[in-house]
């Protein structure tokens, strides 16, 4: 027992040196360009209102993108921490997903990629924390859309199945090499197809995700070939 104990330690000690070199590297980014656009504007150096107007609207995506790093950091920490409570009651899925379908609707037509949901009778209503669960679709929605071109489609679907919800989303995009597959639901891992920091993922998405539905005991998988498009299949217990 002191053996797993300390070799259970070791393993965590691990992480978080592995999440301080990682928010060091990665918070990095986005703060420098914050800091070079601010002191342009400040000191002067760009005075035209086009060119301003395009500064002030980095500022603001790199902003939120500092934002949402920050958020993946401190839901690792809540699960590290065994704090990831959930409030686990009767939802109505249909709306969550109609809920993120509206979220992403704007991008999608601006990408010029066909976002659609499929709800079949009787999953309602389905035992999950909408927050959470909320979380995981906009995780795997907003990787579909980053490695799906124009003219593709994405599809979020939901059923029962043996008394499970079973939940899956399936895009027509890039597909995942078979070399990064088994590791796309590790920490900070970012596959050349996978996860990309110049796509904007941070390697903590599909991490998150996977601990929140094993938080609800139940499972995601994926499935991915080249160029013929990824799928993920989410159970939750009935």
């Amino acid at each position: 027992q002191l053996q797993e104990s300390d070799r259970k330690q070791k393993e965590l000690d691990a992480l978080r040196r592995e999440l301080v070199a990682w928010a060091g590297h990665d918070l990095q980014t986005p703060l420098t360009s914050i800091r070079l656009a601010v002191e342009a504007l400040a000191d002067g150096v760009v005075e035209d209102a086009p060119t301003q107007q395009r500064y002030l609207r980095t500022t603001q995506r790199e902003v939120q993108r500092l934002s949402n790093l920050i958020d993946d950091m401190f839901q690792i920490a809540q699960m590290d921490a065994g704090g990831l409570r959930l409030d686990i009651t009767g939802n109505c899925l249909s709306d969550l997903i109609s809920d993120t379908l509206e979220s992403f609707s704007a991008q999608a037509a601006n990408q010029q990629v066909a976002l659609t949901g499929s709800v079949q009778p009787g999953v309602d209503p389905a035992r999950m924390d909408a927050r959470r669960f909320g979380r995981v679709l906009n995780n795997l929605v907003a990787n579909a859309l980053r490695y799906t071109p124009a003219g593709g489609s994405i599809l979020i679907s939901a059923y029962r199945q043996s008394g499970d919800v079973i939940v899956e989303v399936t895009d027509s995009g890039q597909g995942i090499d078979p070399q990064d597959l088994p590791h796309i639901f590790e920490r900070f891992y970012r596959g050349e197809k996978s996860r990309s920091q110049a796509n904007g993922g941070s390697g903590l998405g599909l991490a998150i995700a996977k601990g929140i539905i094993e938080a609800h005991h139940g499972t995601i998988s994926v499935e991915s070939q080249p160029v013929h498009g990824t799928h993920f299949t989410i159970t939750l217990p009935g």
